[in-house]
């Protein structure tokens, strides 16, 4: 936020900081509702809170708040339905929060987005009418709900790690989160704003490395290798360090009363710390070998440790005694869990069983078997009655802990669970899969309450918030998700309807356009081409591929004839108008990334990771020959309008040109620092532009054969280029989720659009305008050029 004072203001400027602050309170402080409801649906209002530089999205999602004061109800202009459009448009500002923060030019994009659905409430179709009305600028209007839309479950996402997250957790005061992840940093957020308050470097990517005091005050984590950090939670300065062990530290724990911290290592100790004085207490000494996790019973007067020494032992917290060891048959533990009342212990072992312990004793009440699958985490209800397991198997069981009982199990996964969090009243258990989804479920009933899907990649971590209301999941994808498990009733759309139409199950690998502008095809991972009206956006028809993967698209000159390769090393051709196969090319000795058509219709060009290209005469299906001299994979291909010319791109950092008539190389393009994920012409044959994974796009005269210029902006791998019908636009997508739209004279990105996963592939229609890209999650976003003809 940029500081400036009132003094610093003019009279103009002050009137409007004075009006986007002040005047949406002062109305609902006066009873003025009506107005409050215009305001708050203006798009012109909107947009000058979010470019104010001492407001932003962040304020302007809380004057949406206002109208849950208490006072409110009793007004006589307070309006339920209106209300309800408030609370939509808040929560598509919420969901795109993390990328208006960046990119302020894209609130018109996401609104819309968010917002476009046919029973919306007419609030809303009026404020998507002054969107396209009002918004001066050039922007990507999406078509088709493509984005998850406003209403549902998600709340909001934060993005900032580079790596995995790989555990995620919620301050006992509820306010606060903090994340592990895979690029070695600890992350502290703000659960209410989404705001990231500081980062901490670690040297482990690992859940157990930090601790939360009781109170919220203090984190402690493990700094560097045998080196803990005390600091305070809400300045992120540091209190005192500490530093004792001879090997890493593997895990850390706060007793229930705050006063004790203890770490674990690979030192074969454990340690006991005074947290008021950064003292060291005692060392527990007897393991073994490395000590790898432990668990502190309620009272705070226990430790459980378990080590790779096959043993489970129980210390006494407050004399350093230990009580007793347990020798295992298994010597790899898992996860242990404590019950509430501090009685029973239950570890997780790689034998695929669960074991039962007496606290006091020490003594095996009983076995749990039933997995079929190495249990990767284990959780005991708050009430103490029941253990939950989450195994690879793709299960959950539920287990009752006084018989040993499984009561049943819960089914639905389709792939690993890999985390469990129970809700605080005991009558829920949120599970985290690989399959990139969280699932709700009923305790009681075992039945499944539903699915929360948003994900693009493994759930590795969940955490309930203390009132139950709201959880937070950590992926793979890099980024932390805020969901709502509050009941609540869809006003306007349908469960099914909250998410984003996909379209595909599996990453849209490749798109392409019929000559006429009138029929989209896509190609996914899911072994599927789906051809959809380009007008509407509706699905036509689906064609199955069931042997492999399809990588690439071409449609021939006349629109009549699709053509995708394949990951099984072959092409096929298809009848566009009945979707039945006419052929397939074989000779490849590898997966087929990219293919082809000349502008003459006459020939196909395909590229393949056995580092050749091959051309093939489309009336007959024969091979005419092979083009050799890259050292790498191909990953595209693009014919010049000529027909005679064909330009590769490949893994070995190069183009190359090669001439269709003589079959030899012409000439080598080499200046990327990374491999070349795409490649175009444009249509008056004059540049080409690659794409690549050093994150630039790279603009090429083909008659000099020297580069012209590059372009800087996407933040991750450019994995795919488009050329306008004009040769004066281009439109990229990247892994950093955006689509991009340039001006290739001036250089500049005239537009920007943010889906919600990596942007694998794009064209443009020959309408100029009508752009669409087909990203890893699934989705086809179908989009328009907004304020000019390209």
């Amino acid at each position: 936020m940029v500081e400036t004072t009132d003094r610093s203001l003019s009279k103009k400027s002050y009137r409007v900081k004075a009006y986007l602050g002040r005047y949406p309170y002062n109305l609902v402080n006066s009873g003025n509702l009506e107005k409050y409801y215009q305001t708050l649906t203006n798009f012109n209002f909107l947009v000058d809170k979010i470019k104010h530089p001492e407001f932003g999205v962040q304020s302007l999602i809380e004057d949406y708040e206002l109208i849950d004061a208490e006072d409110t109800l009793n007004y006589l202009e307070y309006n339920p339905d209106k209300v309800k459009s408030l609370k939509l448009i808040q929560a598509a500002l919420r969901l795109s929060a993390h990328i208006l923060v960046i990119d302020k030019q894209q609130l018109a994009s996401q609104l819309y987005g968010r917002l476009l659905n046919q029973k919306m409430p007419g609030e809303i179709k009026a404020l998507l009418a002054q969107i396209k009305l009002k918004t001066t600028t050039f922007w990507l209007c999406p078509l088709t709900p493509s984005l998850t839309s406003a209403g549902g479950r998600l709340l909001r996402t934060l993005t900032g790690h580079n790596g995995w997250i790989n555990y995620v957790a919620v301050t006992p005061n509820g306010q606060q989160v903090i994340s592990v992840s895979h690029d070695k940093t600890l992350k502290v957020w703000n659960l209410i704003t989404g705001e990231e308050l500081f980062t901490l470097k670690t040297d482990k990517a690992w859940p157990n490395v930090f601790a939360v005091t009781p109170n919220s005050e203090q984190l402690i984590y493990v700094y560097f290798y045998s080196i803990l950090k005390v600091l305070n939670l809400e300045t992120g300065d540091d209190i005192f360090t500490l530093s004792a062990h001879n090997g890493w530290i593997n895990a850390v724990a706060i007793t229930p009363n705050g006063k004790h911290l203890v770490s674990a290592s690979d030192d074969k100790t454990l340690k006991v710390w005074n947290l008021e004085t950064g003292e060291e207490i005692f060392t527990f000494t007897g393991h073994n070998d490395s000590v790898y996790e432990f668990a502190i019973s309620p009272n705070g007067k226990q430790v459980i440790s378990v080590s790779l020494d096959s043993t489970l032992k129980v210390w006494n917290l407050e004399t350093g005694e230990e009580l007793f060891t347990i020798t295992l048959n298994n010597p790899w533990i898992n996860t242990v869990a404590i019950t509430p009342n501090g009685k029973q212990v239950i570890s997780a072992s790689a034998d695929k069983t669960l074991k039962v312990w007496n606290l006091e004793t020490g003594e095996e009440l009983f076995t749990l078997i039933g997995h079929n699958g190495w249990i990767n985490t284990v959780a005991v209800t708050p009430n103490g009655k029941q253990v939950i397991s989450a195994s690879d198997d793709k299960t959950l069981k539920v287990w009752n802990l006084e018989t040993g009982q499984e009561l049943f199990t819960l089914a639905g996964h389709n792939s690993s669970v890999d985390a469990v969090s129970i809700t605080p009243n005991s009558k829920q258990v949120i599970s985290a899969s690989n399959d990139k989804t969280l699932k709700v479920w009923n305790l009681e009933t075992g039945q499944e309450l539903f699915t929360l899907a948003g994900h693009n990649s493994s759930v590795n971590a969940v955490a309930i918030t203390p009132n139950g209301k709201q959880l937070i999941s950590a992926s793979n994808d890099k980024t932390l998700k805020v969901w709502t498990l509050e009941n609540r009733k869809e006003e306007f759309i349908h469960s099914k309807e909250l998410y984003a139409n996909k379209g595909h199950n599996s990453s849209v690998d490749a798109v392409a356009i019929t000559p006429n502008g009138k029929q989209l095809i896509s190609a996914s991972s899911d072994k599927t081409l789906k051809v959809w009206n380009l007008e509407t956006g509706q699905e036509l028809f689906t064609l199955t591929r069931r042997n492999s993967l399809v990588k690439a698209l071409a449609v021939t000159p006349d629109g009549k004839q699709l053509i995708s390769a394949s990951g099984d090393k072959t092409l096929k051709v298809w009848n566009l108008g009945n979707g039945k196969e006419v052929f397939t090319l074989c000779g490849h000795t590898s997966s087929v990334k990219a293919v082809a058509v000349t502008s003459n219709g006459k020939n196909i060009i395909s590229a393949s990771f056995d580092t050749t290209l091959k051309v093939w005469n489309l009336g007959t299906g024969q091979e005419l020959f092979t083009l050799s001299g890259h050292t790498s994979a191909i990953n595209a291909v693009a014919v010049i309008p000529n027909s005679k010319q064909v330009i590769s791109a490949s893994d070995d950092k190069t183009l190359k040109v090669w001439n269709l008539e003589t079959r030899k190389e012409e000439f080598t393009l080499t200046c990327h620092n990374s491999t070349i994920k795409a490649v175009a012409v444009t249509p008056d044959g004059k540049k080409a532009i690659s794409a690549c994974g050093d994150k630039t796009l790279k603009v090429w005269n083909l008659q000099t054969r020297q580069e012209e210029f590059t372009l800087y902006g996407h933040h991750n791998w450019v994995k795919t280029v488009a050329i306008s019908p004009n040769s004066k636009k281009l439109i990229s997508g990247s892994s950093d989720f955006t689509l991009k739209v340039w001006n290739l004279e001036t250089k500049e990105v005239i537009a920007t659009f943010t889906g919600e996963s990596s942007i694998s592939c794009c064209t443009v229609a020959p309408d100029g305008v009508t752009i669409v890209a087909g990203d890893a999650s699934g989705r086809v976003h179908f989009l328009c050029l907004e304020g000019m003809e390209i």
